[in-house]
C-alpha cells in the first residue's frame, strides 16, 4: 500500500479507503480537523455502529479498582480483611484492564497513522511521567531522585508494556498458536532472574498472555460472560475467592500478584515460577470473567469516563504518593474499619474526577499531544487529499 502511495502520479489504481483508528487503551485523539462525532464512533468489530457501553464501563470500573488497591497498600498490614480484599482485587484488576487493551489492539499494524498514535499516546506520556514522578518526590521530600527512562517509576511500567505489546501485535497475529506461545514466554520469564529491572521486562513478559488473549478474543466471547446465570454464579465465586484470600494472607507471598519478580527473587524454587504462572492465570481469568459478568451493558453515568482511564491511571499516582510522602496514611484512625472505608471512597472519587472531560482537557498536552510538527505527512493521506481536490476542480470550472 505504501509503495504505491509513494509515487501517486505513476500509479492509477484507486487509493485505499480510509480505515478507522484502532481503539484501545489509551484512547487516542484523532489528528486535528478529523475528530469524529460521538455518534459516529464505531463499536469494536462493528464498523459504523456506536461504541459499546460495556467496554467503557469495564475500563472505568477496572481503573477504580486499581486506584482502590493502591490506596489500600499503606493500610493493609493492619487488617487481614483488607489484605484479603487486596489480594482478590490484585488477582484480576490489571488482567482485566490488559485483556481489554489487547482486544482494542486487534487492528494495530505498522500503518504510519497508528504508529504516530502509539508514539503520542504511549511513548510521550511515558517520557513525561517518568520524569514527573521523581521530580515530584524530590520536590516534596527534598531528596534528589535520579531520572531514568530505563527504570519505570511506579505506574509507568504499563506504558512500557503497552508499547511493546502493541508493537509486537503483527507478530502475534502471524503465528499459528499465539496464546500458548505467550504463556510459554511468561513461564520462562519467571525462572529468569537475570532479566533485571530495565524497562520492567518481567512485568512486560509475565502479563503478556493477557494481552495476547485480548488480541484473540472476539466481541461474542464477551457476550458469553454477560449471561444471567454467569452473573449469579459470580457471587459465590467471589465469596470463595475472599475466603481463599483470607486463608492465603499469612501463607502466601503477595509478590506473585505483581508479576515483577522471578521465582528465585521471591525466595521460591525455580519450578514454582511456571506452576504459579498457570495457577495465577487460571484464578485471574476466572475472577476477570466474574468481573465482566457484573459490568453493566447499558449506558450509565460513568460510561463516558471510560474514555479517560489512562488519565485516571497516571494522575492518581500523584495523589497516592502525596499522601505517602506527607504521612497521611500514618494516622492511626485510618487503620480502623471506618478509616479504611473512607480511604477507599476517596480513592474511587479521586480517580473518577481524574477521568472527567475538564481534567482531560487540562492534561491533554501530556497524554494525547497532537505533535503534527514532529511527523512527516503520510503519502497516502497526501494523495487522498489531492484526489479529493482534483474532483472538485471541474465543478468550479463549470460555474
Amino acid at each position: 500500500m505504501f509503495d504505491a502511495a509513494s509515487s501517486p502520479g505513476q500509479n492509477r489504481s484507486p487509493l485505499p479507503p480510509a480505515q478507522p483508528p484502532a481503539d484501545g487503551v489509551p484512547t487516542p485523539r484523532p489528528p486535528s480537523g478529523t475528530r469524529e462525532r460521538p455518534e459516529r464512533q464505531a463499536a469494536p468489530g462493528r464498523p459504523g455502529r456506536q461504541r459499546d457501553a460495556f467496554f467503557d464501563n469495564a475500563k472505568y470500573l477496572a481503573i477504580v479498582l486499581v486506584a482502590m488497591g493502591h490506596s489500600w497498600e499503606p493500610l493493609k498490614g493492619d487488617s487481614r480483611i483488607l489484605e484479603s480484599a487486596y489480594t482478590v482485587v490484585y488477582a484480576f484488576h490489571m488482567p482485566a484492564f490488559i485483556i481489554i487493551s489487547g482486544f482494542f489492539s486487534r487492528n494495530f499494524d505498522m500503518r504510519p497513522d497508528r504508529l504516530k498514535r502509539l508514539v503520542t499516546g504511549v511513548v510521550v506520556p511515558y517520557v513525561l511521567f517518568e520524569t514527573a514522578y521523581p521530580l515530584f518526590k524530590s520536590l516534596l521530600t527534598g531528596s534528589h531522585e535520579d531520572i531514568s527512562l530505563l527504570d519505570p517509576w511506579y505506574l509507568t511500567w504499563f506504558l512500557v508494556a503497552l508499547f511493546v505489546w502493541r508493537l509486537t501485535t503483527p507478530l502475534w497475529k502471524l503465528v499459528r498458536h499465539p496464546l500458548p506461545l505467550a504463556i510459554g514466554i511468561a513461564m520462562l520469564a519467571t525462572v529468569s532472574p537475570d532479566i533485571g529491572d530495565d524497562l520492567d521486562l518481567q512485568r512486560v513478559l509475565q502479563f503478556l498472555p493477557y494481552f495476547v488473549l485480548g488480541l484473540c478474543m472476539k466481541p461474542e466471547h464477551f457476550g458469553l460472560v454477560r449471561r444471567r446465570w454467569v452473573r449469579i454464579v459470580s457471587v459465590p465465586v467471589f465469596a470463595a475467592a475472599l475466603a481463599v484470600g483470607w486463608w492465603a494472607v499469612p501463607r502466601m507471598n503477595t509478590g506473585w500478584f505483581y508479576h515483577r519478580d522471578s521465582a528465585q527473587e521471591l525466595g521460591a524454587p525455580w519450578w514454582c515460577g511456571p506452576v504459579m504462572t498457570l495457577a495465577m492465570m487460571g484464578c485471574s481469568l476466572l475472577l476477570t470473567s466474574c468481573f465482566f459478568a457484573w459490568v453493566p451493558r447499558r449506558t450509565t453515568w460513568f460510561t463516558a469516563l471510560g474514555a479517560g482511564t489512562l488519565y485516571g491511571y497516571l494522575l492518581h499516582g500523584f495523589l497516592v504518593k502525596l499522601g505517602d510522602y506527607r504521612g497521611w496514611f500514618d494516622h492511626p484512625w485510618l487503620h480502623r474499619p471506618l478509616g479504611e472505608i473512607l480511604v477507599t471512597v476517596l480513592a474511587a472519587a479521586a480517580v473518577t474526577a481524574l477521568c472527567t472531560r475538564p481534567v482531560r482537557r487540562v492534561f491533554r498536552f501530556a497524554m494525547e499531544p497532537a505533535m503534527e510538527w514532529a511527523f512527516r505527512q503520510d503519502a497516502v493521506e497526501q494523495a487522498r487529499g489531492r484526489s479529493r481536490g482534483s474532483q472538485r476542480v471541474p465543478e468550479k470550472a463549470g460555474v
